[in-house]
Formats: C-alpha cells, sequence, structure tokens
C-alpha cells in the first residue's frame, strides 16, 4: 500500500504537538492568513476548522497557500534552521577542529536549542556529528595503507589511547584490528542522506549502514567474528557497485538495485529480509502484513525485530514498514531518512504512473 496519512483530526493533534514525525511530509495550510506551515512550525497554532493538510509543500503552493516564514516549509530543517545551517557550514569549514559547547556559544547560539536541534533533524547531536567527522578522517588514513600515528593526528587526538578508546567506540574495533589483506574490505562514502559505512568481499555485499546508527559498532564486531578477523580497509569490486547504485537511486535514476548479497541472520531473519526486497518501490506495508506475507501472522513481533536487525541499508529496504496506523515506526538511521526515503521511492512511484 502507499502510504497513508492519518485522519485529520490525528494531524490536527500532530500540529499541536508539534510532532517531528511528520516534519516535512505533512503540511497544513491555514484558510485565515492564506499562509502553509509544517506541523512543527512554532508560530501560534490555527482554529482546526481553519486548517487543510497537504502531503507536499507543492499541493499547498498550488492552491495558493504562501510558506510560512517561520518554519520556511519549501526547505528542510537542515536548510531552514539558522542554527543548524550555520553550524553545518562551520563544520565543513573547520572539520579537524575540537568543537566545544563554548564555541557554540561564541557564534551566539544556544547549545540545549541547537543540541535538540540537530537531535530531531540527524539524531546526534552537533558535538557527536563533529566527533564522527573526525574519526572519519582517521579511517580515510587507514584505508589509504597510513600508519596508526597519521590516523591519530588526522583525527585530532593527540593521546593514542584517547584516539584508540574513540575509534573502538564508534567502529566497535580497534584501529589494530584490521590487516591490510584481508579478503572483507571497509569503506565509508558520503551520500544526501549523510556518511555510510559498507562492508563487502569481492563479490557480495555484507553491511551498508549510516555511520551514526547506534548498532553499527555492534554489527561490525559480529561481522569481524563472523570473518574470523579477516576484514580490512579498502575496497573491491562489489563496494564500487553498491557506491555507484546508490549514487544512481539518490539522482533519482536507479529504483531498483542490482547486487549480490550476503545475509548473516537466522533463517527467520533472512525469509523476512528478503521479503522486505519485494515490497514495491513507492509503496510501504505493516509489520503484521509482513508477517502474513511469510505465512506467519502471529508472528508480527518477531517480524519486527528481524527488519530491526537488518544490517544492508536501502538495499532491503526495512524503511518501507510503517506501524498499522500509517504513521512512521521506528528506522535505525534516524526516522527523518526514513521519510526522506520513502518520499523519493514515491517520486520513482508517480514517475512510473504518470
Amino acid at each position: 500500500m502507499l502510504f497513508q496519512l492519518p485522519n485529520d483530526d490525528q494531524l490536527y493533534q500532530a500540529l499541536l504537538n508539534r510532532d517531528p514525525a511528520f516534519d516535512g511530509r505533512v503540511f497544513v495550510g491555514v484558510a485565515s492568513t492564506r499562509i502553509f506551515c509544517r506541523l512543527t512550525c512554532p508560530a501560534r497554532k490555527p482554529k482546526r476548522e481553519n486548517c487543510t493538510f497537504f502531503e507536499t509543500a507543492s499541493e499547498a503552493l498550488e492552491m495558493g497557500y504562501r510558506a510560512c516564514k517561520k518554519c520556511h516549509p519549501t526547505t528542510s530543517e537542515a536548510d531552514g534552521n539558522t542554527a543548524i545551517r550555520s553550524l553545518v557550514s562551520a563544520l565543513e569549514e573547520r572539520p579537524d577542529h575540537f568543537w566545544q559547547e563554548r564555541d557554540i556559544v561564541k557564534l551566539g547560539l544556544d547549545p540545549s536549542t541547537v543540541r535538540r536541534a540537530f537531535k530531531r533533524q540527524f539524531g546526534i547531536t552537533f558535538l557527536e556529528m563533529a566527533r564522527l567527522r573526525r574519526l572519519r578522517n582517521s579511517f580515510t588514513t587507514l584505508q589509504a595503507g597510513g600508519k596508526m600515528i597519521d590516523a591519530q593526528l588526522d583525527a585530532g587526538f593527540s593521546s593514542a589511547s584517547a584516539f584508540r578508546t574513540a575509534f573502538a567506540k564508534h567502529i566497535g574495533l580497534k584501529p589494530s584490528d584490521f590487516c591490510a589483506d584481508a579478503p572483507l574490505k571497509a569503506d565509508w562514502f558520503d551520500t544526501p542522506l549523510g556518511t555510510m559505512v559498507a562492508v563487502a568481499d569481492a563479490t557480495h555485499l555484507h553491511l551498508l549502514e549510516f555511520h551514526d546508527r547506534k548498532a553499527l559498532p555492534t554489527e561490525l564486531g559480529k561481522l569481524f567474528k563472523t570473518a574470523k578477523g579477516q576484514m580490512g580497509f579498502g575496497t573491491t569490486p562489489a563496494l564500487e557497485i553498491t557506491k555507484a547504485q546508490l549514487a544512481e537511486f539518490f539522482a533519482g535514476d536507479r529504483a531498483q538495485f542490482d547486487l549480490k548479497l550476503a545475509l548473516h541472520g537466522t533463517a527467520f531473519t533472512n525469509q523476512v529480509w528478503r521479503e522486505l526486497q519485494d515490497i514495491p518501490v513507492g509503496e510501504t506495508t505493516s509489520y503484521g502484513a509482513l508477517a502474513k506475507k511469510i505465512g506467519q501472522p502471529n508472528a508480527a513481533r518477531a517480524v519486527a525485530r528481524a527488519n530491526g536487525a537488518n544490517q544492508i541499508a536501502i538495499i532491503i529496504p526495512c524503511h518501507r514498514v510503517i506501524g498499522a496506523d500509517g504513521q512512521l515506526a521506528g528506522y535505525g538511521g534516524g526516522l527523518w531518512r526514513k521519510q526522506k526515503l520513502i518520499d523519493l521511492e514515491l517520486k520513482y512511484n508517480r514517475a512510473r504512473l504518470a
């Protein structure tokens, strides 16, 4: 089924609650002002009878509504929020800087407000984002065959022990655990939805996750154990194909993936993951419906656990599973990414039906 919006009464309650689950995917037009907003808009809430809800900003514009100047509904929150925009730009200019709260204050911003805005939009705080950016520098250095001390300095750590601790906390492994001639290679690359970590051998993709997913260290640790420590930094033909197809997907040029996948779950989990790949692009389903599809109608909770255990994001489209009430359910990469993926795939669907 295509994503179904809740009824208008539920959406009005979400507007009153400034529910971030609908940010960017539902908009409200106010008849008394002819202005349309995000449901998270900080402006005074309109009366119920003055509200009309739209699935896209373009629909509101077509009906003659003007974009609100407070919540900037025609941009993503990252673009519309001045604090987010200025800090992301500052991070791009100074990626190696050890950012602290006092730096945020020097920029005239309130740390607590910034913390909430980044958590809502990206699932992590700005300071966590800055730390991950520094660690990425070390990952790139090691991938290129650089020495450990160079990776440590590139990450901005003066202490070797602090670098190893930070690296292990984020990756789940120590830098020294990786070996140069291993058949499994780990790579780290950018996408429009953030940095992703991928692991593959010459022919099969084993893991694809957003770098800030909390389960990433555990997943890498299990994969490392399964591979008996044979994991290194670098790339493989399978990784290059993965990156190329993802680039085409985000550019709007590829709706389907053609990749060989190595599944590391139980028989039941692998069955759920294969069923996920059969959900048509631009459509969504529920855990209950998925359980029925695999012939186990009472296993909705087990299906949900298998869905959450997916370690090949996007390619195995667990983002296409939503709550039975039509609302977004949990997603390890963050609900904002789930929303963006569903929106992108809806465009593919509309283009196919046009």
